[in-house]
């Protein structure tokens, strides 16, 4: 499979939400809330963005309480929770540090944020969520919160977060035409429109489930001698091309249409 990132329309959603909070008027509002079911290209987003920015991505953990968080974001920063003792004087140190990577990325006209992936597992617990708006709140920082469906709600617990949060992106089931996009980018074997309109429909818009479509396209298509148009339904009839995610049944290609 190619290594590309191909921009879907929930990248571009994204990306405009981020040239919101830029051009915001309340300096305080600049949470972003991502959400949307697993397996629609979120963290594949949020990655790719953070590697261009260069970032700072924290996963979220079942366990976290503030001290593993701070502990966690000193860490992804380089450096050692364990050399800086108390709880004030790491905090300082993480605003130190995420002023001293904003300023380097301003000088190179670029967004740096902080991403907090998974946030559904820690959007219930007050403590962690008022020190992530804190961190925001002081350095007037872009902070990503990715979700899967039930961040949006929990954040209505917390008026003072919920408000500076305006801008969501709803992640949604891709289009035939970034499924399309997807599969032109990405599988390293040409594919006839008819396989490729049936990967979008047995897909269902998810990106993992096309991901994994593209690689049982390129294991047959390299066995076979395909058409002009490329590895089309008739050639791959009755062959695997993915699982269904809610039985888990091997979804198999008909013969054409």
């Amino acid at each position: 499979m190619k290594d590309m990132f191909v921009e879907t329309e929930n990248y571009r959603r994204f990306i405009g939400a981020l040239k919101s909070v830029e051009e915001r008027g309340a300096e305080e509002a600049c949470l972003v809330v991502v959400d949307g079911d697993p397996g629609l290209g979120k963290t594949t987003t949020l990655s790719r963005w953070v590697v261009q920015t260069g970032s700072v991505y924290l996963r979220a953990q079942c366990g976290w309480d503030y001290n593993w968080f701070i502990k966690d974001l000193l860490a992804e920063l380089s450096v050692s929770p364990e050399s800086i003792r108390g709880k004030r004087d790491r905090f300082a140190r993480v605003m130190q540090e995420l002023q001293f990577r904003a300023e380097q990325a301003m000088l190179e006209d670029k967004v740096f944020g902080l991403v907090i992936d998974e946030c559904d597992l820690i959007s219930r617990r007050g403590e962690i969520m008022e020190a992530i708006r804190g961190i925001s709140d002081l350095q007037f920082l872009p902070t990503i919160l990715v979700g899967m469906g039930k961040l949006r709600d929990d954040l209505r617990r917390y008026p003072q977060i919920e408000s500076r949060a305006p801008n969501k992106v709803d992640f949604r089931a891709l289009g035939v035409d970034d499924v399309r996009g997807l599969i032109a980018g990405r599988c390293e074997v040409p594919v006839a429109p008819d396989l490729s309109e049936f990967v979008a429909r047995a897909s269902k818009g998810h990106a993992r489930e096309v991901l994994d479509a593209i690689r049982a396209i390129e294991r047959f298509g390299r066995r076979i001698q395909y058409g002009p148009d490329g590895v089309a339904c008739a050639d791959m009839a009755s062959q695997p091309i993915m699982n269904d995610r809610n039985t888990g049944r091997a979804i198999l290609v008909p013969g054409g249409f």
